[in-house]
């Protein structure tokens, strides 16, 4: 499963751009990177009255996906779901999640973008493990907030020293919304078991990629 990691801070910190920055180096290095931000705005207009996408979401559609030649973007509902799970359900096959917000997501490391010297995030919420300022301020992990290639090497060394840079798992594991790790000749054994039941199938002699989900509870 992806290493997690959280950009915290209040409005106008700077979030974004340095998330956006340590994205760059990141991917420079040769990881796969995703990226999930967190919003308190509501009703932001991803679409508008009149297309398509509008039409059926009104409609009563519970998610729509608008696939075009250069991007995918899919709309659902908010079901409240915490970042791990997030991150685990949608980019499991990435070695990085950079988040940006979730400063109350539990048993997420986060890095505290602080441009106010009265907003300190790092004295009420958990998992603070640095602070990134351009303040006179004390901490035991402090980053210039200039200094992104600094902060992306700290994340490489501090998340991903175990772990080259990787392509996509061959085999992956959701329950229940959470990614179950599987050891190298866990996925093996599975994925041949399971590839060898779907090409008895007619039709699917030349699988390639199968994606299964049981509904236990039916």
């Amino acid at each position: 499963m992806p290493k997690i990691v959280t950009f915290i801070g209040w409005h106008d910190s700077g979030k974004t751009t340095l998330v956006s920055q340590v994205v760059r180096h990141l991917k420079e290095t040769g990881y796969q990177v995703a990226v999930i931000k967190s919003s308190e705005e509501t009703s932001i207009a991803f679409d508008t009255p009149g297309t398509d996408s509008y039409k059926h979401r009104q409609a009563g559609a519970d998610s729509v996906l608008f696939v075009a030649p250069d991007q995918m973007v899919m709309m659902t509902e908010n079901r409240q779901e915490p970042l791990t799970t997030l991150a685990h359900r949608y980019f499991a096959d990435v070695d990085i999640v950079i988040g940006e917000g979730f400063k109350t997501a539990s048993g997420v490391a986060k890095i505290e973008v602080a441009r106010d010297p009265k907003q300190k995030l790092r004295e009420s919420e958990k998992g603070v493990i640095a602070v990134a300022t351009d303040l006179p301020i004390e901490y035991d992990c402090l980053f210039d907030i200039n200094d992104s290639r600094v902060i992306a090497d700290f994340i490489k060394n501090h998340f991903l020293a175990d772990a080259a840079p990787r392509g996509p798992k061959k085999t992956m594991l959701w329950v229940n919304g959470c990614s179950v790790p599987l050891k190298s000749f866990v996925q093996d054994a599975l994925s041949k078991t399971v590839a060898g039941f779907v090409k008895s199938l007619n039709g699917t002699e030349d699988a390639r990629e199968i994606e299964v989900k049981i509904n236990v509870s039916s």
